[in-house]
This record gives C-alpha cells, sequence and structure tokens, in this order.
C-alpha cells in the first residue's frame, strides 16, 4: 500500500459515468488479475453495455486527486413471479480496489453507498453468489444467505466418475471449444421461433428469470464462452438444450445452462445423446431432485450459495421459491 494514499474519509464516492471507462478498465487490468490474452474487456463490454435488461450501474471511489480507488458495479437483471409479476434486480458482480487503496474498507463503503440509489431506481433487489471468502462480507453488511442452489450432475461413464471425485474445485470461467449441436447465438437469432418456444413452456414453479427472445440471445451470444444449442428435434419451437463446456479440476464438465422444452415433451433424448456423444465426463444442471428422470442425481457441494439483499422491496425468498437454471447463476 502507498504511504502517500488518502486516508479512507479523503475519498468521495460518485456514480460512474461514461467518461469513467477508461479509467475504470484500467482499473480493473490492475486489480482483477485479467491474463493477458483473455477477452476480459470485450466480456466486461457484453456484461454491462449490451445486457438485455439495460446498462449497469456503477459507482467509483475517488481520491482527491481524482484517482480512482475503488470500483462497483451492478448486473441489471429481472424475474417474473409465477403469477406473472416481475422483479426489477441487480446481481453484485464486479468489484475492484486499487493496490495503493487496499485495506480500506472501499468494498463495504461502495457497495452500501449504491443501495440508496438502487433503491431510488427502483431496483427491488440484489442478489449474487459469492464464493466463500467474500460471503462473510456480504452477511455483514445485511445480505441474506438463501441457500445452496441445488444441482444435479449425470456421470457419462464408469470412468469418468474417478475424475469427477477428484474434481471438488470450482469450474474454469473460460469455455473449452465444441462441436456437440450448433451455435448457440445463430440457433436463437430468429426471434418468432425463439418467442414461439418460450410461449409453449409450462409455467415456471417459482421466481425465475424473466425470459425472452432478446434475453436470451444477449445472454449466450459472447463468442468466447462458447455456447451451443442442443435441439430436440428438426426445429426451434421443438425445445432446445444450451450448453458450454468448461475444465473443472481434471474433468471435462458438460454444463446445461438452460432446459426449454415445450409442455408434453421431454430432454430425456438430447441429454443421453450429450451423454453419449460430447466427450464430457459428466453433465451438470440446476434441479436436484426434480431431474432425476433425465438420469441427473444431486450433487449438492457442487452448487453456489444464492445470498439476497431487499432494496425497495422487502422479503427474502426461500430457496423453494426459487426456479433458477445453471445460465441464471454462472460466474459473472
Amino acid at each position: 500500500m502507498s504511504t502517500n494514499a488518502p486516508a479512507a474519509d479523503e475519498l468521495t464516492i460518485r456514480r460512474a459515468g461514461p467518461e469513467d471507462r477508461e479509467a475504470i478498465i484500467t482499473l480493473a487490468r490492475a486489480s482483477l488479475g485479467w491474463k493477458e490474452g483473455d477477452p476480459n474487456e470485450a466480456f466486461f463490454a457484453w456484461k454491462h453495455d449490451e445486457n438485455a435488461f439495460g446498462t449497469s450501474p456503477a459507482w467509483l471511489s475517488v481520491a482527491p486527486d481524482g484517482r480512482i480507488a475503488g470500483l462497483r458495479v451492478f448486473l441489471r437483471w429481472r424475474f417474473r413471479t409465477p403469477q406473472g409479476q416481475t422483479l426489477s434486480a441487480v446481481r453484485a458482480v464486479d468489484t475492484a480496489t486499487h493496490p495503493d487503496f487496499q485495506g480500506r474498507g472501499i468494498f463495504t463503503t461502495l457497495t452500501l453507498g449504491a443501495l440508496p440509489d438502487l433503491r431510488d431506481d427502483g431496483i427491488d433487489n440484489v442478489f449474487n453468489t459469492p464464493n466463500d471468502k467474500s460471503r462473510p462480507g456480504y452477511l455483514k453488511m445485511g445480505w441474506s444467505q438463501v441457500g445452496r442452489v441445488p444441482v444435479g450432475v449425470r456421470v457419462t461413464s464408469l470412468a469418468a466418475a474417478p475424475r469427477l471425485a477428484r474434481s471438488r474445485t470450482a469450474a474454469e470461467m473460460w469455455s473449452v471449444p465444441s462441436t456437440v449441436g450448433a451455435d448457440a447465438a445463430e440457433v436463437l437469432a430468429d426471434s418468432d421461433a425463439v418467442a414461439r418456444l418460450l410461449a409453449s413452456l409450462p409455467v415456471p414453479s417459482g421466481i425465475s428469470t424473466d425470459r425472452s427472445p432478446e434475453y436470451l440471445q444477449w445472454r449466450y451470444r459472447f463468442e468466447p464462452l462458447r455456447y451451443r444449442a442442443v435441439l430436440l428435434g428438426n426445429k426451434v419451437e421443438d425445445g432446445l438444450l444450451v450448453v458450454r463446456f468448461r475444465r473443472r479440476g481434471a474433468a471435462l464438465e458438460c454444463a446445461v445452462c438452460e432446459v426449454l422444452v415445450p409442455k408434453g415433451r421431454s430432454a430425456r433424448a438430447a441429454v443421453k445423446h450429450l451423454s453419449k456423444h460430447s466427450g464430457a465426463d459428466h453433465l451438470i444442471r440446476c434441479g436436484g431432485l426434480s431431474t432425476a428422470k433425465d438420469g441427473f442425481v444431486p450433487a449438492p457441494q457442487l452448487g453456489p450459495i444464492l445470498t439476497w439483499k431487499p432494496v425497495a422491496r422487502t422479503g427474502v425468498p426461500a430457496l423453494g421459491d426459487l426456479d433458477l437454471s445453471l445460465g441464471d447463476v454462472e460466474l459473472f
């Protein structure tokens, strides 16, 4: 830490504007561990500028000399209840503190300082899936721990089981290339077909992401994440899975991010195809016991822990009140 850095009470908090982008990217490079060659700047723009739910609000901690000491960004999101009511939300994602200003409580100050503005913006709640290191800080700031999101795993072969057993670690962020199915962005580009598919889906059993063609087209188009779409039939309206492949320790994992299946149809054949032909050691998807019909078994230790902070709307849902996909809780 620089001995010339201002004291914490000399730092000011303000909302970020477009003119701050260059300084924000410089700070992110200095403090977020961005590796040379990784598409981090494009990933940042995809998340925060191109999001179908709107651009991300961000707050800065600024030193008297104008240096950016810290950054806090919230990704816009929207949920829908089974009754059709929408909830305007944000997901607490990127946070960065310049090395010269570490240990000054900037993360807490920025996060709590943003809440009044978020309330004024009509944001109903903040949610996120913090890791073991950062979760205590959120709980101390008033976040509630909803619980571990249930996931199920389907091992593809007896030989793959030991690799999964040795892979009790977080999955890698960037995807492994695959030729399974087709490019998700191309499949989802037909807005009318996607709209017809969405209209044919069963009503979610709980609070879920407010899916639309525009949302799905944004969510699964970032090329470096290499999302693939596996059709259940000959056309989009027959249903589809959105998947990507990533390393989890010694194992190659097929992450089933979306299961979009019309009423009366089953994803079982597509899941079986992935198990036989994808080359993955295992498949993983949200759902726990509800996925047993497709050959998945609960793997509670692999699910992320969800936290929730009411803002404009009071109350914290129970885990059973939510109906989330893996695409909703993937690392952002």
